[in-house]
């Protein structure tokens, strides 16, 4: 198991970055070698990465969001890994975004120290992109700030309930 830590501390509120992590489908836009991440349930992230001419596709799920705090993961299938990112507010406008991954090499490829030296390379590089991605925008390009503990999942009251579907009548 390898583990790659990193933070950054971004010139934006704590909820501001909070809320920017939780939309994982502008993570292309600051994480190098990540192609696509759909968001098909509350819960569970479809990634869609690429190394040289190598793409990985795999599942991970959220197992823990706290709102302004933590959110945490695991993915579902190869390539195996887990991690936690967490924000700590260290005033009204910067906030320190700490990533821990936890990684397992599944294949030859994954388990060469370049491999993991690659990953860890492109683990700072993305912390550091997402510091200059949300201070750019000054703003999140969306939220949500529902909970997430145990597999439940509690939306967040300000933002409803997800639409119930309807049925044409008649």
């Amino acid at each position: 198991m390898t583990i790659i830590e990193k933070s950054v501390d971004v010139d934006v509120p704590v909820r501001t970055a909070y809320n920017q992590w939780t939309q994982f489908e502008s993570f292309p836009r600051f994480l190098e070698g990540v192609e696509r991440i759909d968001h098909p349930e509350r819960t569970l992230t479809h990634w869609v990465t690429r190394v040289g001419a190598v793409t990985h596709e795999f599942d991970a799920e959220i197992v823990e969001q706290r709102p302004d705090e933590r959110l945490a993961w695991r993915t579902l299938t190869e390539p195996r890994h887990e991690g936690t990112v967490t924000f700590q507010s260290l005033g009204p406008v910067r906030t320190r975004v700490s990533l821990r991954l936890d990684l397992t090499a599944c294949g030859v490829v994954e388990k060469t120290g370049s491999a993991l030296h690659l990953a860890r390379r492109r683990v700072h590089r993305g912390m550091e992109s997402f510091k200059e991605f949300i201070e750019g925008h000054g703003r999140e390009t969306g939220c949500w700030r529902g909970e997430i503990r145990s597999g439940r999942v509690r939306p967040d009251p300000a933002q409803g309930s997800p639409p119930v579907p309807t049925w044409p009548t008649g």
